[in-house]
């Protein structure tokens, strides 16, 4: 009876020896730990970008076979530096995936005097003639990121988008009937982010996107963008942080004989939500 009792008590410590250790490495190896940075914990993040810069805009127009001038806003038609407000809004429903929307609006008006002639629109406007100007270019932007390199203080990218550009310009003058020209041109583009945090509540962004759509595709409709990010966040919790970054984006189009492009860069500031 005793050699029994004392069998059946070495065989139940050396099943606990062989499977308590398995137990554990499957209890502890299936969630290992993870202590994410401050700001990394959320599923929807929303921001606010505030800059400022100088408005390098250029836009051309045909009709009637009439080929349009290339107009400078600010040398022509006397458009002026203003703040320019862009929204930011990510959904994020898995850890290394995003879906992003972005609106940059754009509205300048201006009054001067033609101080060159130039052709928009199948219309002359000629020296000393008093013009008014009202020009939008509205940018959408739809994308998705997919961080294939994800860690609790850095993770490395790949963005895929697509950008909506909306153009209006309307000229208005005493001699001419009002004049305007409506362009739209989406452009997709691709490229990369990298983040990394130098304390967990202060991390540092860069992204680079764009893409060229070059002649030989296509006779009537060419396109180019690039757009380089490069900012800092300090995260006061992980629901609200502020942003100081430089930006500078390149954008052109041609659609048949109608053409556009801006180049805007410099600081800018701003803040995040999220939940």
């Amino acid at each position: 009876m005793t050699s029994i009792r004392t069998i059946a008590i070495g065989v139940f410590f050396l099943y606990g020896l062989l499977v308590a250790p398995s137990i554990a490495s499957a209890q502890y190896g299936a969630t290992p730990f993870r202590d994410p940075a401050t700001g990394e914990v959320y599923h929807i993040e929303g921001g606010l970008e505030l800059w400022n810069p100088p408005p390098q805009l250029q836009v051309a127009s045909e009709s009637l076979g009439i080929v349009g001038s290339t107009i400078d806003a600010a040398k022509d038609l006397g458009v002026m530096q203003q703040r320019i407000v862009e929204w930011r809004l990510v959904i994020r429903p898995g850890r290394k995936h995003k879906f992003r929307v972005n609106y940059l609006p754009m509205h300048y008006m201006a009054q001067s005097t033609v101080h060159t002639d130039f052709v928009f629109n199948g219309i002359h406007y000629g020296i000393n003639l008093p013009v008014s100007t009202d020009l939008t270019w509205n940018t959408w932007l739809l994308g998705y990121e997919y961080d294939f390199l994800y860690h609790d203080r850095w993770f490395v990218g790949f963005v895929a988008q697509v950008k909506e550009t909306d153009v209006e310009v309307k000229l208005t003058s005493p001699i001419p009937p009002p004049d305007f020209v409506v362009a739209k041109a989406p452009i997709p583009n691709l490229g990369g982010i990298v983040r990394v945090y130098v304390v967990p509540n202060i991390s540092v962004t860069g992204e680079l996107v764009g893409i060229k759509i070059p002649n030989s595709l296509s006779t009537t409709y060419r396109a180019h963008y690039v757009d380089f990010d490069l900012y800092g966040t300090v995260n006061f919790t992980n629901h609200a942080g502020v942003q100081v970054g430089y930006r500078r984006i390149d954008v052109g189009y041609l659609i048949n004989k109608d053409s556009g492009a801006f180049l805007m860069k410099g600081l800018y500031f701003g803040g995040v939500v999220r939940y």
